[in-house]
C-alpha cells in the first residue's frame, strides 16, 4: 500500500514481544521512517519482556517485573515504530494484504494496510478442560500479567500449599520459585517421569534431586479436576487416585504454537501446528509474509524433522533474520539442535540434540552410554558430580545427542554438544576437542569428553560384532 503523498512502504507487525519487535527494530534499522513504514500491535500490557525470567521474579531472585522488560513501548516509539498496545489483530486478510485490529479497551476495530506482514503471535500455554480450571487461585505463567496475578495471590494466601501441575522447564522452575516462598510443595506430572525433554533415566535422577529438596513429586497422575471450597477459591487438585491440597496451584503443561490467525487466512501449518517457513523466515507460498518465534516449526538438524519449540534465543534471531530480510537484506535460519537448560534449585539440567525415542521414530540405530564424573578436578574444593549421557549414530559414530544432570557447572557443559551438533561430528573426533582444563574449572578429561571417549568405543564396538 503506496500512499499518494508518499512512496513509502507498510510494514506491519502482529506481537509486540521478542520475534515481532526484534524484526520491527532490525527493519528500522536498515530502512528510515522516509522509506518505511511500520506499524505493531501487541495485544498485552507489554512489549519485548523475557518471558523466561518469570519464575525467577516470583521466586524473588529478580527484584521487580520492570527487570524483565528489554524495551518499552515508549522506547519503541522513538524509533518510529508505531506500536499500538492492547489491540489485538482478530482476521488476516491476505488477498486484501490487510488485517482488522481490535481495540480491546474501546471496542472499536479497523482495518489496517499492508505492503509487508510479520506474524509473531507466539504460544498460548495449554490449560486442560477440567472443572474448577478457572477457580481462583489457579495461574498460569505465559506473561507478565500472569506472574503480577500469581505473585499477588501469593502475598495474600495465607495457606502455604501449593500444587504445580506440569513437570516439565516451566513446572520444574514454578516448583523452584515456590520453594523460595516458603511453600510446601507438590507437583502432579503426567509422566513416568519429570523432564520429558531427557530420557526417562535422565529423568530419574531429577525427581530423585527433586525429593531431596523437600518437593513432593506425583508421577503418572493425571489431573481430572481442580476442587474448590464454599468461597470458590481452589482447595485441592484431584487425580484418578488421590486429592492434593492446594491454596494455589500452577499450571506447567507447556504450550502450543499461537495460529488460529494464520491458519484462518489459509497459511501453511505443520504437524506440530506451527506456520511454515523458509530459510529467510518467509512463510511458505507467500512472497511479503514472514512469521517468527513461538508460532512458527523450524528444522531439526538432527533429526532433519520440523519441530516446535518455543525458545527466546529462537525468537530474537528469527526476528533479527526477518528485519534483515524486511529492511532489504539477506540472512537465514538454518534451524535448531534442541538445545535447552534449566534448573530446580542447585540441580542443573542440560540437552541437545535427539532423546533415544527421538532416535527411534527417526528410524536411526544408535548407541548410547552414561558416564559420571565432576565439575571441577576431584581434588579441587567444590567439585560436583554430574551425570552425561551421549548418543551416537551406531554405523558412522556420528554424535546424536547430549543430556546432562549435575549441579554447579553442568548445564553449560551443553554447548559443547550443541556445536558438535551443528558442525556434524562424531564422538571419535570430539574426544580430540581442545577444551579449556585448569583443576578449578574441570578434570583433566572433561565430563563431555569422557562422554564422547565411552560411546566410540561403543560404536567401534557395535562395528565388530
Amino acid at each position: 500500500m503506496s500512499t499518494d503523498e508518499s512512496a513509502r512502504e507498510r510494514l506491519v507487525v502482529v506481537g509486540g514481544d521478542a520475534a515481532g519487535m526484534s524484526a520491527a527494530s532490525g527493519a528500522r534499522r536498515l530502512r528510515g521512517p522516509d522509506e518505511l513504514e511500520i506499524v505493531a500491535f501487541e495485544r498485552g500490557d507489554f512489549t519485548s519482556y523475557s518471558a523466561c525470567g518469570i519464575p525467577y521474579w516470583v521466586g524473588g531472585q529478580v527484584g521487580g517485573r520492570d527487570e524483565l522488560i528489554a524495551r518499552s513501548p515508549e522506547e519503541h516509539r522513538e524509533r518510529h515504530i508505531d506500536l499500538r498496545m492492547r489491540t489485538e489483530v482478530v482476521r488476516i486478510d491476505v488477498e486484501g494484504r490487510r488485517v482488522r485490529a481490535r481495540d480491546l479497551d474501546g471496542g472499536e476495530e479497523s482495518w489496517v494496510a499492508y505492503d509487508k506482514l510479520v506474524i509473531a503471535t507466539g504460544a498460548r500455554p495449554l490449560r486442560p478442560d477440567l472443572p474448577g480450571m478457572d477457580a481462583d487461585g489457579v495461574h498460569g505463567v505465559q506473561t507478565l500479567g500472569d506472574g503480577q496475578a500469581l505473585i499477588d495471590t501469593l502475598r495474600a494466601t495465607e495457606g502455604r500449599r501449593a500444587v504445580v501441575v506440569g513437570a516439565g522447564y516451566i513446572g520444574v522452575e514454578m516448583a523452584e520459585a515456590l520453594l523460595h516462598r516458603g511453600y510446601e510443595v507438590t507437583v502432579v506430572n503426567r509422566g513416568a517421569e519429570p523432564m520429558a525433554t531427557l530420557d526417562p533415566d535422565m529423568g530419574r535422577l531429577v525427581h530423585e534431586a527433586m525429593a531431596g529438596m523437600g518437593i513432593t513429586l506425583v508421577n503418572d497422575a493425571e489431573v481430572t479436576r481442580i476442587l474448590t471450597g464454599d468461597d470458590g477459591r481452589v482447595r485441592a487438585v484431584a487425580t484418578r487416585d488421590a486429592e492434593h491440597p492446594a491454596d494455589v496451584v500452577v499450571l506447567g503443561i507447556g504450550v502450543r504454537p499461537e495460529t488460529t490467525l494464520a491458519r484462518d487466512a489459509g497459511l501453511p501449518l505443520g504437524e506440530n501446528g506451527g506456520l511454515l517457513t523458509d530459510l529467510g523466515m518467509r512463510v511458505r507460498g507467500h512472497e511479503d509474509i514472514w512469521a517468527g518465534g513461538d508460532c512458527v516449526e523450524v528444522l531439526d538438524l538432527v533429526s532433519g524433522r520440523e519441530r516446535h519449540i518455543a525458545l527466546g534465543t529462537h525468537a530474537n534471531k528469527h526476528g533479527q533474520i526477518i528485519g534483515a530480510n524486511v529492511g532489504g537484506g539477506y540472512a537465514t535460519f538454518p534451524g535448531v539442535v534442541g538445545t535447552a537448560v534449566s534448573k530446580v534449585c542447585d540441580l542443573e539440567i542440560a540437552r541437545t540434540g535427539l532423546r533415544e525415542k527421538d532416535a527411534l521414530r527417526a528410524g536411526l540405530q544408535f548407541v548410547s552410554v552414561t558416564v559420571e564424573s565432576t565439575s571441577r578436578a576431584g581434588y579441587y574444593p567444590g567439585a560436583a558430580q554430574m551425570t552425561v549421557k551421549m548418543i551416537a549414530e551406531r554405523r558412522t559414530g556420528k554424535l546424536l545427542g547430549v543430556q546432562i544432570v549435575g549441579r554447579e557447572g553442568a548445564a553449560k557443559r551443553v554447548d559443547v554438544a550443541a556445536v558438535a551438533l551443528t558442525a556434524g561430528m562424531t564422538v571419535e573426533q570430539m574426544t580430540a576437542l581442545d577444551l579449556g582444563y585448569a583443576p578449578p574449572f574441570s578434570p583433566v578429561w572433561d565430563p563431555v569428553l569422557v562422554a564422547a571417549r565411552k560411546a566410540s568405543a561403543a560404536v567401534r564396538a557395535a562395528a565388530s560384532s
